[in-house]
């Protein structure tokens, strides 16, 4: 296994120059490295660009950005209206590229999902990089490879949700930090801080799972005294905690009538938002901890929780392809490398990525629930140790054979000429060389370790058996690439068998003919999975992306994908209903006021208007109040409210009902108004 080599707390400086150009691509790189790293980020592009003119526009998310990108207080506060009135209810940072890309370039669904497209494919090389710096150029291609045709990541990237965003960052994190214990500079390890703070912008306290693994590494495997790694560890961890809270604590100091109410809240508190509704109403049963407003259906999923989340049959298919492959190369991994140093920087990887997997699973396992879609951050880990894996495996098989085609036969001569003194006619009488005479025989003990030595060789094509057998066991509850079944039946035989009865006449183009099929045995089935995230009939639901025939919207729609509302695609009804208040609009501020996000996300997205959203995202956040929407009335700044019977009443809706008049569906062109009725409250000013 190509590895970094550890460094010692001595010649650090030394050593600096030669990690940072192990940290490019160096211009010694074997010769197919470009081009392959090329191909895969091609691969990648294209799977995550296809057809991005109908990309999956989250609704919420889709709304926000299009005001966030005509108004600088919702942009920064995140607004869901471009009046910004509230908030959306999470942090602003992973829609700010979409927002900007909005602004630059119109308000286009393609403009709106191109970030993640961009953020995707970075993720891909950055861990390509990452990878290659610790465990060589043949593990990084596999990681870029595996991460690539991830079927979660491809329908994650498709999508605007800030998930993309969140595992971008925090690669990032981890590539600092590996550089950080390989150089005993402190910079590194700095902007391993910032890189975590700036993912909790984009994912709150999620962002947060690795730290407790960060610090570890750092801790275990950095150079210097243990006093010194602890002072950088709290330096980095301040740094970290100033960047993550730098919005909280400017929203909190803002006075409330300059910035929109925070959605999700009960008292417009930005640390109940982060918290309490997105932090520990999802783990305990008191949905209103620390200041939430109580989720609900909308606003919160169930089930894909327990200790078999990663395996079950939804989720098991979008991320858990190389499961079993990453867990074996952590467990040897770290177990291959003991009594090594304790900088050595190849188990210091084994253990930073396994960790990685191991907090993530742990915490999905708690929750209350989870999307499929929330397990695209362990990606890059399963990635990592997958190439990481076959890296180390790889080695140890080919240190198997170079050491049996080395080890000469019986009456070999000797292959350079002997020493001066030295009796020629002796090994030419008896056919031996003193040189080459073998070792004496081992103690028992011995034995017993060079015979596991020497099994060691047989992880390879077990590694590539194994895993092909798990896509077997994924596929086969839907058998949705079936036809793609005996493909990788195939190409697993191929390379295992050829690995296996590997001899001395085997040359070395069959050997790498063998690893290939064995490889492509391993990425033919989930790049199937990959590939149907390209149809919006496997896409999943705009809110809830995920690849192949499973998940509720799939279940709902088994003949027919669901139409997709972009930016400025508004239906009929739409256009019908934002022509008739456009028209009788006679200077009130707000177009009108919608009861929740359900109502007010299809015109948002059709057009950039201050929009008031009565109870944000669940529709019971207490946000405007009976008392103030009555004001915005009586100061002719609200003339018109739409109200769902989708969401629950409240007393906002009720006063509506109570001094509004119902408009008749008829007088803006339609037969019927469906889920939603119109109110005129002009009549009650």
């Amino acid at each position: 296994m190509t590895a970094i080599p550890a460094v010692q707390p001595t010649g650090a400086r030394r050593g600096r120059k030669a990690a940072n150009r192990r940290f490019s691509l160096p211009e010694d790189a074997p010769r197919w490295e470009r081009p392959a790293l090329a191909a895969v980020l091609a691969v990648a592009t294209v799977l995550y660009s296809w057809g991005i003119g109908q990309a999956a526009l989250h609704p919420f998310y889709g709304a926000a950005i299009r005001s966030m990108a005509g108004s600088w207080r919702a942009f920064f506060f995140g607004g869901l209206d471009a009046g910004g009135s509230i908030s959306i209810d999470k942090l602003p940072g992973a829609f700010w590229p979409d927002a900007v890309s909005v602004w630059l370039f119109g308000p286009h669904t393609w403009a709106a999902a191109l970030p993640q497209v961009v953020e995707g494919v970075l993720t891909v090389w950055l861990l390509h990089r990452i990878v290659r710096a610790w465990a060589g150029p043949f593990a990084a291609l596999i990681a870029a490879l595996v991460l690539t045709v991830t079927p979660v990541t491809v329908a994650l990237n498709r999508a605007t949700i800030p998930d993309t965003t969140l595992t971008l960052l925090l690669v990032a994190a981890a590539g600092a930090l590996q550089k950080a214990v390989r150089t005993e500079r402190l910079l590194p390890l700095i902007t391993c801080g910032v890189w975590v703070g700036l993912a909790f912008q984009a994912k709150m306290l999620q962002a947060w799972l690795v730290l407790p693994v960060f610090a570890a590494v750092y801790q275990l495997v950095a150079p210097g005294a243990p006093l010194k790694r602890a002072l950088r560890l709290l330096l980095g961890g301040a740094v970290a905690l100033a960047v993550s809270c730098f919005w909280i604590l400017i929203a909190w100091v803002t006075p409330a009538a300059n910035r929109p109410y925070l959605d999700g809240t009960s008292d417009n508190n930005p640390f109940a938002l982060v918290f309490g509704y997105n932090g520990l109403s999802r783990f305990s049963s008191d949905s209103t901890a620390f200041g939430a407003v109580a989720g609900t259906a909308a606003s919160r999923t169930t089930g894909n929780t327990g200790w078999d989340m990663l395996i079950n049959e939804t989720v098991g298919p979008q991320i858990a392809w190389f499961l079993p492959l990453a867990v074996l190369a952590a467990v040897l991994g770290v177990a291959r490398r003991a009594g090594r140093p304790r900088t050595d920087l190849t188990r210091a990887g084994f253990l930073l990525w396994g960790g990685w997997l191991a907090m993530h699973a742990l915490v999905f396992s708690v929750s209350n629930g989870n999307h499929a879609y929330y397990t695209a951050v362990i990606a890059p880990a399963l990635a990592a140790l997958a190439g990481g894996g076959l890296a180390l495996f790889h080695s140890e098989y080919e240190a198997k054979y170079s050491a049996n085609e080395a080890k000469p036969e019986p009456g070999d001569k000797p292959k350079q000429e002997p020493e001066p003194g030295y009796e020629q006619e002796t090994w030419y009488q008896l056919g031996w060389d003193p040189r080459y005479d073998p070792e004496p025989e081992p103690e028992p003990e011995q034995a017993a370790e060079h015979e596991a030595v020497g099994r060691r060789h047989l992880v390879l094509p077990a590694a590539i058996a194994l895993t092909a057998a798990w896509a077997l066991v994924l596929d086969w509850p839907t058998r949705f690439v079936s036809w793609l079944l005996p493909v990788a039946v195939m190409l697993a035989l191929c390379g295992v068998v050829g690995l296996w009865s590997r001899g001395p006449r085997t040359s070395p183009r069959m050997v790498h003919a063998a690893l290939a099929a064995g490889i492509a045995a391993t990425l033919v089935v989930p790049a199937g999975w990959a590939v149907s995230g390209l149809d919006p009939l496997y896409a999943g639901a705009t809110a809830s992306p995920m690849a192949g025939p499973v998940g509720k919207s799939y279940l709902e729609h088994p003949h027919r994908a669901p139409r997709r509302r972009g930016l400025d695609q508004p239906s009929a009804r739409d256009a019908a209903l934002l022509d008739y208040l456009t028209t009788h609009r006679k200077g009130e501020k707000y177009l009108l006021a919608a009861q929740a996000a359900y109502a007010a996300e299809p015109l948002l997205r059709a057009k950039s208007e201050p929009i008031l959203v009565m109870g944000g995202f669940t529709g019971s956040t207490p946000f405007p109040t009976a008392q103030q929407l009555g004001s915005l009335v009586t100061a002719r700044q609200l003339r018109y409210a739409l109200l769902t019977t989708e969401r629950p009443t409240t007393p906002t809706t009720t006063w509506v009902k109570s001094h509004c008049t119902r408009i008749p569906p008829t007088a803006y062109g339609l037969r019927t108004d469906g889920s939603f009725t119109l109110y005129d409250c002009a009549a009650k000013r």
